[in-house]
Parts: C-alpha cells; sequence; structure tokens
C-alpha cells in the first residue's frame, strides 16, 4: 500500500493506493482500476482475480469517503470540485508512478466503474494520448449536456471500450453515445456495447472484452 500526493491539494490527495498481481518492478503491463461511488479500492480489485493475466501489475486508487465528487456526473463541473480535480490528479500521480518504474502509457490501461468510469474517462480525454486500452464499464464524459468537449490531443488508436445497459439508474444512454463520438473523433479505437435491462453491473461480456484487450499487451501478444 502506497500513499500518493501531488501539487494539488484536495481530498483525495494523501489517500492509499492498494496494489495486487506483480509488483511493478516485474510486472510487463499495468492497470489502473478506478472505484465507484461508495465503494472501495478493494472491491474494484476484486476484477483483478476475474481478468487475472500474467505479467500486470493492478493499482487502485482510494477516494476520500469512497465518493470522487458529490453530485451527479451530469451536473455543473464547478458543483463537483474539488472533488472532481483531485481525482483527477490521484490517476495523474498513479500513472507517474506506473511510467517511472519503466511501464509506459502504451502498457497500460486505465478501467473504472460507474463514479469511476465517468472519472478514468474524463481524464483520459483532457490527457489524451496512446494508452493501451480504456475501459468505461457504466460511465460517461463528465459535465451537463452543453459542456464544450474540445480536449486537445490525440488518443493515437488507444483501443476504448464502453460498456453499459440500456436503462442504467445513473447513466444515459445519449451520454454513452457522446462519449463513444468524442473519443473516437479524438483517435480512440473506440467499442460500445449496450446491454439491453441490464442492471447496474459489470457482465461477463464486458470482462471478455477486457481480458483479450490484456492479452493484446501480454509478452506473447496472446
Amino acid at each position: 500500500m502506497t500513499k500518493h500526493s501531488s501539487a494539488f491539494d484536495g481530498p483525495h490527495q494523501g489517500q492509499p493506493v492498494l496494489a495486487a498481481g506483480e509488483p511493478l518492478s516485474h510486472a510487463s503491463a499495468a492497470m489502473v482500476l478506478v472505484h465507484g461511488r461508495g465503494a472501495t479500492a478493494e472491491d474494484i480489485l476484486f476484477f483483478a482475480g476475474e481478468l487475472a493475466l500474467p505479467g500486470f501489475a493492478y493499482l487502485a486508487p482510494q477516494a476520500a469517503g469512497n465518493t470522487w465528487y458529490p453530485n451527479s456526473f451530469l451536473a455543473s463541473i464547478p458543483s463537483n470540485e474539488p472533488g472532481l480535480s483531485s481525482g483527477l490528479a490521484l490517476i495523474d500521480a498513479v500513472l507517474a508512478e506506473i511510467t517511472s518504474a519503466g511501464i509506459p502509457s502504451e502498457h497500460t490501461i486505465i478501467l473504472g466503474f460507474s463514479q469511476g468510469a465517468c472519472l478514468a474517462l474524463e481524464y483520459v480525454a483532457r490527457h489524451a494520448q496512446h494508452y493501451g486500452g480504456v475501459v468505461g464499464w457504466s460511465g460517461g464524459l463528465i459535465g451537463p449536456d452543453d459542456t464544450p468537449r474540445d480536449y486537445a490531443g490525440s488518443l493515437a488508436g488507444t483501443p476504448v471500450f464502453l460498456g453499459c445497459s440500456n436503462v442504467d439508474p445513473h447513466i444515459p444512454q445519449g451520454r454513452v453515445n457522446l462519449t463513444a463520438e468524442v473519443l473516437q473523433r479524438m483517435g480512440g479505437k473506440v467499442t460500445e456495447r449496450i446491454y439491453p435491462n441490464m442492471a447496474h453491473t459489470v457482465n461477463q461480456d464486458e470482462i471478455a472484452f477486457v481480458q483479450a484487450m490484456m492479452a493484446a499487451l501480454s509478452p506473447s501478444g496472446s
């Protein structure tokens, strides 16, 4: 367990980051897992066992009070500060640790569920580069419908997976569609899957897709 801080001073700075899988010093790839509202880093690390692929280090930052930002992800961005910026800064710090261990962004997957997916997707849009993969399970870009989406940079062919129910009580399908369009425009290779009448959860198809994404980064490429 490590703690991270950054130049940004917010509620999530100094929070623990849990680890599983290979130590960073021995890993060939990494995954950052961002938990949902009311959940914990330990909860999202459950998927490290489900996804289990040799060679991966899994890092899961913990939100202060188990919540990254207070209001809906569709609310005004200022209403979700300073939690939003603090959470983005914590992801940035975790990625910096991964890079400093010698694992490039091209071998790093950023994955989130629910509120964590929203935070992860917003981070990637604001910090566009070639990642090993981006996964938004039941999430979308943050802010009201009229939020400008003029993000800078390119995802340079990064594989992106967006999965959500068509009746999710927290995530409107329209926002998932918009997120897919924006990330595609930014150079992401986007796969969007909408599951009819699914609960606010993660299904086996979504897990299998991420496993394939991970396998593409493994030394054998299979």
